[in-house]
């Protein structure tokens, strides 16, 4: 039986790089996307309360499932704690594209640095992160950055800005601290820039989370 993979997105920025994750990762599995690029702002008028996305994320993790999905991956991390009230209306599997890298930075680090350039996202990779370390019975530091006018200059299309201020707020960042995760799986093209010495210290949700969804489809 042929596997297919949904992958709900908030941003179109992160559909070709995840279809290029699942495609070397799970080689013969069927990439369904489905983006909502209107969640975001809505977010960011409304304090990030994701009560108001909640039935309009069901419903498209329900289409998924009728369109023939196995898996459901959420790319978002601003309403990745939807997964976990979604998940039992469901009979397949959805999992949070950060979901992984938030069990290996609190396995691997005590000081974590969290960087976003949204804090919608930001306030939900702390609670991941606080939650996965409350489970291990491990005691971590947090210590977090938001890169607001790098968000800004990224909408107004100067790509280049963004990536330039970005970089340098999250090399401070990796300077005080064990590890810095990315909060945003659309960062993580920023670090590809870095020396392969420098990208050690950060953790970015992509892979990790396209690994975590591997190992879910094998055992299907």
């Amino acid at each position: 039986m042929k596997h297919k993979l949904a992958i709900i997105h908030t941003t179109p920025v992160t559909v070709d790089s995840l279809k290029a994750l699942a495609n070397e990762l799970l080689p013969g599995v069927e990439v369904m996307n489905w983006v909502d690029d209107s969640i975001l702002p809505q977010l960011a008028a409304n304090g990030g309360q994701i009560d108001e996305i909640e039935d309009r994320f069901r419903q498209y993790a329900l289409i998924a499932e009728k369109a023939g999905a196995s898996c459901i991956l959420s790319a978002c991390s601003s309403i990745g704690e939807l997964v976990s009230r979604v998940g039992p209306q469901l009979s397949i599997p959805i999992i949070r594209i950060d979901d992984a890298m938030a069990e290996f930075a609190v396995s691997s680090s005590e000081t974590i640095g969290v960087a976003a350039t949204l804090e919608t996202t930001l306030q939900p990779t702390k609670r991941l992160i606080s939650g996965k370390a409350a489970l291990a019975g491990k005691a971590v530091h947090i210590e977090a950055v938001v890169a607001k006018s790098a968000y800004q200059k990224l909408l107004a299309g100067d790509k280049e800005g963004h990536d330039v201020e970005l970089a340098e707020v999250l090399r401070e960042l990796a300077s005080k601290t064990d590890l810095v995760v990315l909060a945003q799986a659309s960062m993580a093209r920023v670090i590809s820039q870095f020396t392969s010495e420098e990208q050690t210290r950060f953790l970015s949700s992509p892979r990790l989370g396209m690994l975590r969804v591997k190992q879910v489809i094998e055992q299907l």
